[in-house]
Formats: structure tokens, C-alpha cells, sequence
């Protein structure tokens, strides 16, 4: 297994993360499904609302008034009677109308007359309250069978509600791909401050949150002495769809990422990136797992903002395409300020937002995190740089 004679363009090397089929869909009640993508489009089962409902707290009348009071009123939820020409019910927002009813005659419109027993419009409009107002219909939003979402959409809290209202108790969503992160390093601590050479590991807590947060669901980290050995066991034996491995990428003293996955029969699809910083960063296909299907190893720079851009230009395409959401568009930005670029390879800058434009930050050494702490996200910039006024693409970065 050699690495190719130049390294891979930063686009191809996107697109050959995306080149996946997702994961194999499965059946989630709604409280599991969040964070999945919809293997399926999603249709309603009912109309919405499923009858007419009132928009407002007030009177259901019928006919023009004055209208003589009839019933105790209907609050949500309650199954109203029908009303008489002439009738009118108290009705609370949400309520069904009942059977009769023309439209809804708002709290602050209706007064009732001097001896209480008539009630009447007072409201500044000319004439009785038009026909159907203050009045949701049945099928306003969406009539049954109607199609709602696509497949590939990501399951967000609102998505659920959604779902909800249109008559669901499960979702068909794509399997959520686990992930075993392998930080690896002798030089690394867990707990306290550096000390005699050795530093503290930053992307043991960075990387499994951003991963979880971008579909996926990290069932192992951690913290491999660098080594033959223990690399070549963890890789081997992994369960996970995905291996993500941080160091060792290159061509090193300790580097024996390529070895391990020679020893392990994996074939690489990517062997470093034409991208600054993480530029040693690579995707390799695993022999398939016990159910067959073939799994992958990500491999990022050890290099914390490095590592950060292997992981949006490898790991998080992987990772999203296995977990079938559907490719959001380019988000572009205004470069209010010149953003500087390598000669030849594409660079990721971390930069801020002020509305539409973005600006470059400080700190953007490959070793660094302080910068893009502050981030709003990170420019797509191609060799040579942008000028300021320039249109750039911006990636996100995580933010909770």
C-alpha cells in the first residue's frame, strides 16, 4: 500500500468520502429518533387540522346576530353539538367549531346586550363576522397522504413535532453510524497540566461531541500509546462502522497508521490531501464487519486545527452520507477582509461572522484551537488567497 504520487485534490477528496451507500434503515419511536436522517418521505397520515378548529378565544356563532347563547362552551378537546341559525357558543383557541358554525366572534368583539341575553357584535367592522373568519380549516396545512419532507431529511426537534401532528409514533430513519475515536500519542495526558514534554490531549474531548452532533454516535475513545501493536489490535478488532484515528498519519518515527492498515487488508482512497493545515490526513476502507458491509478508517492529522480540518474534509462527509442525510447546499459568505491562502493547496481559515461578511481570526496555526474557539466557521480558501469583497464558501464548525 504506497500513497500516491500527488496528493488529492480537497474537492475529489470530499466527494470520495461521499461516495458511500448510507446505512440500512430502521424503525424509531419519535423520543429515539432525533439526530437520524428519514430513509423514507414522510406523508401525512391525517389532515392538518383534522377538523376546524377556532383561532381565537371568543364566540362560535351561526348566521348573523344578535345571537342567542347556547351551551357552556367548548374548550379543546371537548366534542361540541351542533349549532342553530341565530346561536352562538363560548370557544376556546384550538376548540373544534361545532357543526353549524360560520365564524368565530373574538372575546374583545362580543358584549352581551343590557338584559344579558343577547349577544352582540361590537366589534368596528361593518356587518356580521365574514364567513370562515378566525377559522383554521380542516386540511389548512396539509391534507392526508400529502408529502411533507423528503427522504435524507435530518431529524430536528421541530421535524419530530412535525411528525407528531401528522399522526406518527415511529419514523423509518437511517441507521446512525458508530464511530471508535483512537487518540493516539505518548505524549498526551488525560487530566492536569503539561508536564516533563508531555501535553494535554485536546481532541479527545473536541472530536466525539462534533461527531456526535454530525450523525454519528462514538461508542469508543481512547487513548492508545503510540505503537504498532495496539494500533493494529484496535483497528482489527473494531466493531464500528467508522474508525477515526488522530496522529500517526504521516511518515514518522512513531507513524504506524499505514502499517496497521496494510496488516489489516485496507485499501486506501485517500492518501493525503492537497489542504492546509492537515494535509496528511487519509480515508481507507476496512475489510467488511460481520454483517457484511465494508466499514472505513478516517485518519487525522494529530494537530489540533489540523485534525479539525481532516474532520470536515474526510470524516463528517463519511459520516453524514452513512447516516443518509441529504447534502446541505454551500453556505457563502463576503470576505470583509482579505483572506491570505497557500500558493498551491486549499486553505481552511477560521474566520468570524459580522452578518454577511466574514473576517479572518488570529491563532490559525495547525496546532492551535484558540482561533477557532471563536469561529464561526471555516472559509474554503483556494490557493492564493481571496480579496477582500471576494465570495467564499464557509464551513461550520461546532458551536455546542
Amino acid at each position: 500500500m504506497t500513497a500516491g504520487p500527488l496528493p488529492t485534490d480537497w474537492e475529489k477528496a470530499r466527494a470520495a468520502a461521499r461516495a458511500v451507500p448510507p446505512l440500512p434503515p430502521v424503525a424509531r419511536d419519535l423520543a429515539d429518533a432525533l439526530g437520524h436522517a428519514l430513509a423514507e418521505p414522510l406523508t401525512a397520515l391525517t389532515d392538518l387540522p383534522p377538523f376546524d378548529t377556532s383561532a381565537m378565544d371568543g364566540w362560535a356563532v351561526a348566521g348573523p346576530g344578535p345571537w342567542q347563547p347556547a351551551g357552556g362552551g367548548v374548550l379543546a378537546g371537548g366534542q361540541p353539538e351542533a349549532l342553530r341559525p341565530g346561536t352562538a357558543v363560548p370557544i376556546a383557541t384550538g376548540a373544534r367549531l361545532p357543526e353549524g358554525a360560520d365564524a368565530v366572534l373574538r372575546s374583545e368583539d362580543g358584549e352581551n346586550d343590557a338584559g344579558g341575553g343577547l349577544l352582540l357584535d361590537r366589534s368596528t367592522s361593518p356587518g356580521p363576522p365574514a364567513p370562515g373568519r378566525d377559522i383554521r380549516p380542516r386540511g389548512q396545512e396539509c391534507r392526508a397522504d400529502d408529502p411533507l419532507l423528503p427522504a435524507g431529511t435530518s431529524v430536528t426537534p421541530t421535524v419530530l413535532g412535525l411528525a407528531a401532528a401528522a399522526g406518527y409514533d415511529r419514523l423509518t430513519v437511517h441507521r446512525r453510524p458508530r464511530v471508535d475515536l483512537l487518540v493516539l500519542g505518548d505524549e498526551l495526558l488525560a487530566t492536569g497540566l503539561p508536564r516533563d514534554g508531555r501535553i494535554r490531549d485536546a481532541l479527545g474531548p473536541l472530536l466525539p461531541a462534533w461527531l456526535n452532533g454530525r450523525g454519528a454516535d462514538v461508542v469508543g475513545r481512547p487513548l492508545l500509546p503510540d505503537g504498532f501493536g495496539p494500533l493494529y489490535e484496535a483497528v482489527r478488532d473494531s466493531a464500528a462502522d467508522v474508525v477515526v484515528t488522530t496522529g500517526s498519519t504521516a511518515a514518522g518515527p512513531v507513524d504506524f497508521l499505514h502499517d496497521a492498515l496494510r496488516a489489516v487488508g485496507a485499501r486506501l482512497l485517500v492518501d493525503s490531501v492537497a489542504v492546509r493545515p492537515g494535509h496528511p490526513m487519509l480515508l481507507a476502507e476496512l475489510p467488511p464487519g460481520a454483517d457484511g458491509r465494508p466499514r472505513h478508517l478516517v485518519g487525522l492529522p494529530g494537530n489540533p486545527l489540523a485534525a479539525v480540518a481532516g474532520a470536515v474534509t474526510l470524516a463528517v462527509p463519511l459520516l453524514r452520507r452513512l447516516g443518509g442525510h441529504a447534502d446541505a447546499g454551500p453556505l457563502d459568505a463576503v470576505c470583509a477582509a482579505a483572506l491570505p491562502g497557500h500558493p498551491r493547496d486549499t486553505r481552511l481559515l477560521p474566520v468570524r461572522r459580522t452578518g454577511r461578511a466574514v473576517a479572518p481570526l488570529p491563532f490559525d496555526g495547525p496546532a492551535m484551537l484558540r482561533g477557532l474557539a471563536l469561529a464561526d466557521g471555516l472559509a474554503v480558501v483556494p490557493p492564493g488567497g481571496v480579496e477582500s469583497g471576494g465570495v467564499v464558501e464557509v464551513l461550520e464548525v461546532p458551536r455546542a
